[in-house]
């Protein structure tokens, strides 16, 4: 207060630049308040983690592998040939028990097929048959597609049909398969997560969890 009042107004450049370079080292002490903050962020942060089970922790790091493996396996079929989708459609198709053996799934894919990719017969004799689309498109497949594979169906008299895509369908492809109830729709979320389940171009490694044997303990 009394340096304000012994010094005129405005300053002379020489009190400013004393003022500006006397005390630039100096570092002020921080107030409680902010300690006080400071420490109850600390302290907030360390029950949160807490309650966090590793059984938790793993299932989330599980949950990003499985993220991260969908994302590759949808990356590495967009760069494949249509002709190799179609037989990584038609491998996976086996994995979920669809024909006897590898052998009843065939592989179509030429001009004039009418839509139809492949072709999987349940019984030996060929008697009852799946019918497979399998589109490695970037955009969404739309109500006519769905619709010109339905045409195919019937043109081959076919009772069921799965049209597998790398992308999506739209709200008039999927409410147009609701309606004839003979078409199953996969999308290419469904189509990782199914590789990944099926193990179809993947690769799966045991962890040994260690977890306390409480018979053991039994006297």
């Amino acid at each position: 207060m009394k340096f304000a009042q012994e010094q005129p107004s405005p300053l002379p450049v020489p009190v400013l630049e004393a003022l500006l370079t006397q005390y630039k080292d100096v570092r002020l002490r921080p107030s409680v308040v902010a300690l006080h903050i400071e420490g109850t962020a600390n302290q907030e942060a360390v029950p949160e983690r807490a309650t966090i089970s590793p059984d938790d922790r793993l299932e989330h790091a599980l949950a990003e592998l499985r993220e991260g493996v969908a994302t590759e396996l949808l990356e590495l079929l967009s760069q494949v040939s249509p002709a190799y989708f179609e037989t990584v459609v038609l491998d996976l198709l086996h994995k979920l028990g669809y024909g006897i053996g590898r052998a009843d799934l065939l592989r179509v894919g030429r001009s004039g097929d009418g839509g139809i990719d492949g072709v999987i017969s349940l019984d030996r004799l060929g008697l009852e048959k799946v019918y497979v689309q399998a589109k490695r498109w970037q955009s969404p497949v739309g109500g006519p597609d769905v619709q010109a594979f339905y045409g195919a169906l019937a043109g081959h008299r076919a009772n069921r049909g799965v049209f597998i895509t790398t992308s999506t369908f739209t709200r008039q492809a999927v409410e147009f398969a609701s309606s004839v109830e003979r078409i199953v729709l996969v999308d290419g979320t469904k189509l990782a997560e199914l590789m990944i389940e099926h193990e179809v171009g993947v690769a799966s490694r045991a962890v040994r969890i260690p977890k306390i044997d409480s018979d053991y303990f039994e006297e």
